[in-house]
């Protein structure tokens, strides 16, 4: 069982992911008010244990003449310590980046350098490109079992693959045609989740016709077929190693209505079996063990796995 109390004591600067409409996939600076308590309480008829943190947003406000900080009784997979950062870096094409913007973190992708250190990104979440400079960018990072992951540069990190950084027309060239990819969807109630495809042709300008593996058309004759472009494909993920047992906390592929989802285990039950919590969607769905796997980050151009990367 993951110690709740390690990072998130009273007074601990955190960030929050908040789920309410319009602030979801962003995270928010806060402070822990009251943490959680390990205690469980019994009446006569039931017992329970209160894992709910009391915290207070810095920068969203609860009245209209911004006032009075927003506190909120939250869930400790919905907090984080704040991120490492670097002093000052320049960013990459293709780079998964943080960037601020109405008071939050979203998570988003470079997708051209422009001049006087200043960066196009695009956000699946909403499909908006907004340009930023580099002081209002950080690298996008992950916290995992108590570790960032990728950690500041100079500390190690295992790469899955090659370490070059790709560029624009390196990118479209991993993917050729009959290749096995994994594409996302930004239509409502497909956000979040990767499903496999093949590549049928490469189109003009980044674009590529693609059929799924899983997904049918409308009138189920044969397997959907439409075109992504380099933001919304990835390689096939590469195997990971068997995983036995997964723990508390531990962020994971869930395998939920034809595709592959990213969550976080929220509660580990008996007879391998798990609740995995999705911040994009704010629900705890149970599964089996083997509809999980563990979850794997394509970062310029090489796969990373949080679980390995943490071993070193």
């Amino acid at each position: 069982m993951a110690d709740l109390t390690q990072h998130f004591h009273k007074g601990s600067e955190v960030e929050i992911s908040s789920n309410d409409d319009g602030f979801r996939g962003a995270w928010y600076a806060g402070t822990v008010i009251r943490p959680a308590s390990t205690k469980t309480k019994t009446t006569n008829t039931t017992t329970t244990n209160n894992k709910k943190l009391l915290v207070e947003y810095k920068t969203l406000m609860a009245d209209e003449g911004g006032k009075k900080p927003l506190r909120e009784a939250l869930d400790v997979v919905q907090l984080r310590p704040p991120p490492p950062r670097e002093s000052r870096r320049s960013f990459k094409f293709s780079e998964e980046v943080d960037a601020y913007h109405n008071d939050g973190w979203w998570e988003g992708v470079i997708t051209e350098v422009l001049e006087n250190e200043r960066y196009s990104v695009f956000f699946r979440g909403t499909r908006e490109q907004l340009d930023f400079g580099s002081e209002e960018l950080r690298l996008h990072r992950e916290w995992v079992k108590g570790k960032w992951v990728p950690p500041l540069e100079g500390e190690e990190m295992l790469p899955i693959v090659d370490e070059v950084t790709p560029s624009k027309e390196t990118v479209e060239d991993e993917f050729s045609k009959g290749m096995l990819v994994e594409v996302s969807s930004d239509e409502d109630g497909f956000q979040g989740a990767w499903f496999a495809a093949t590549i049928v042709e490469r189109l003009q300008e980044g674009r590529f016709l693609i059929e799924y593996k899983s997904l049918r058309n409308d009138d189920d004759t044969d397997f959907l077929r439409e075109e992504a472009d380099t933001l919304h494909i990835r390689p096939y993920p590469p195997d990971t190693l068997v995983v036995d047992r997964f723990s508390m906390l531990e962020e994971v592929d869930a395998l939920y209505n034809d595709g592959w989802w990213v969550g976080v285990i929220s509660k580990v039950l008996d007879g391998q079996r798990y609740v995995v919590y999705f911040r994009s969607t704010n629900e705890e769905i149970e599964f089996e063990h083997s509809d999980l796997r563990l979850h794997q980050d394509w970062i310029d151009g090489k796969w990373v796995m949080a679980s390995q990367a943490l071993k070193l």
